[in-house]
């Protein structure tokens, strides 16, 4: 009997192929449904993704039609219907049609192919704008630069105008045409300076700008875990170790933050072992609180060691008292910028108001696929202070995929990066224009 299951996502492409196959090799319906020995009607059902397929009649159909069964269920297409999901979910005020998706891959794989590759290459191009932003706000060798040549430009200018004046003593003249002879050449070697530092940090990923970006770089490159600190004997010749095997932590700066770093890396492992970690966090369900309460540590120490252990999946970011990003482990669908400030709606920023209470947050980040992740955060004092002395505060934010049932997590928080790269046009913590408009 003819089934009249309605097919599902997996197989929906497999009806247009065999139709576009059929249309290609110029077979009638009916030779092609009596070749396989079934109905011209139920064959038109099958093409147009309405019954299910699959099996030993696959198998007929693609024989008949002179290509393997893989090329009718599965192939290239798969990831064209994924691309062209994504493409579609990113520009969702055009309403596309996503339940016609898999018909539109299946009968113009081409215009797919095209529409994907635009989606892509549009991804790239964000990428590009949002490096190039950062860099032209916070790149101090550019700015240094700039100053220079601003700098020689005014000299020679006003040496000029002086020139321009007929009656000048031959002394003076002499004199202002020697400044104009030397600025000038403070030009060259400044203009010159900037081209070749705009050549050699072309690849700005691979360019650290600050101390603080070096750290940035340090940490994501190790995925913020440290073998070498997780054993019992660890101490300060593996800190030492770390950092002379590090070729990128070259600045005095970026070697004092990284040891800074790293020495409370080591006290949390030390208050928190792997193992008996490892065991607490499954007891706890992941729950910090419960984590922290059961070492006896703050909260800040359990969720940079949920952190550590977590894996890729899991991000952290802490940041001063201004707001300023000094620790950042990325994840991915969770972009945190090299320099300058973050989004403002952040629970790590929310937390900076509420010194030693928790925050969490249910957070949607943009993107072609917008994911949502689990933000929980908290603010505690920086050690070290005196009484009487200005109090410091530190916030730390923990960043998890968020989980199935979110439904006690509050409404959810549309976030972004930062001002600059982010379309949310309507957002209520906008502080500047964004470069990429709304969408």
């Amino acid at each position: 009997m003819e089934s009249k299951e309605i097919a599902g996502p997996g197989a929906r492409l497999t009806g247009s192929r065999i139709r576009e196959r059929r249309l290609a090799a110029g077979t009638r319906q009916a030779d092609l449904a009596r070749a396989v020995g079934i109905s011209p009607a139920y064959l038109n059902l099958i093409e147009h993704n309405r019954r299910r397929i699959g099996g030993k009649l696959l198998v007929d159909l693609a024989r008949a039609l002179e290509v393997e069964p893989t090329q009718l269920s599965e192939g290239a297409q798969d990831a064209l219907l994924a691309g062209l999901q994504a493409a579609g979910a990113r520009h969702e005020q055009a309403r596309p049609e996503q339940d016609k998706v898999e018909e539109f891959v299946g009968r113009f794989p081409g215009w797919a192919a095209v529409v994907t590759a635009q989606a892509r290459r549009v991804d790239e191009l964000e990428r590009l704008v949002e490096s190039l932003s950062d860099r032209l706000a916070h790149d101090p060798h550019l700015a240094a630069s700039l100053h220079e040549v601003v700098t020689a430009v005014t000299a020679i200018r006003s040496a000029a105008s002086i020139l321009a004046e007929p009656d000048i003593d031959a002394d003076w003249r002499a004199r202002f045409v020697r400044n104009v002879s030397e600025e000038s050449r403070r030009l060259s070697e400044s203009a010159e300076g900037l081209v070749a530092w705009l050549d050699s940090g072309g690849d700005l990923a691979e360019t650290p700008l600050s101390p603080v970006d070096e750290l940035g770089a340090f940490v994501t490159e190790a995925g913020y875990r440290f073998p070498a600190l997780e054993g019992a004997r660890a101490g300060e010749a593996e800190i030492e170790a770390l950092i002379r095997s590090v070729p990128g932590l070259t600045d005095a700066g970026a070697a004092g933050l990284a040891r800074t770093m790293l020495y409370r890396y080591l006290d949390d492992v030390r208050a928190m072992p792997a193992g008996a970690f490892d065991a607490s966090r499954a007891a706890a369900g992941g729950d910090p609180a419960r984590i922290a309460a059961g070492f006896g540590v703050g909260l800040d120490a359990a969720l940079r060691r949920i952190a550590s252990r977590g894996g890729d999946e899991v991000g952290l970011v802490t940041c001063d008292g201004t707001g300023a990003l000094i620790l950042r482990k990325p994840v991915d669908g969770f972009a945190l910028p090299r320099f300058g400030a973050g989004c403002g709606l952040w629970p790590l920023f929310q937390a900076l108001s509420r010194p030693a209470q928790p925050v969490a947050a249910l957070v949607e980040m943009p993107g072609r696929m917008p994911r949502r992740f689990l933000c929980r955060a908290v603010s505690v004092p920086v050690p070290g202070g005196g009484f009487g002395a200005p109090q410091v505060h530190e916030a730390t934010m923990l960043i998890e995929p968020a989980p199935d049932d979110v439904s006690a997590l509050g409404p959810v928080i549309a976030a972004g990066t930062s001002c600059r790269i982010c379309s949310r046009d309507k957002c209520p913590a906008r502080r500047e224009p964004s470069l990429l408009g709304d969408r």
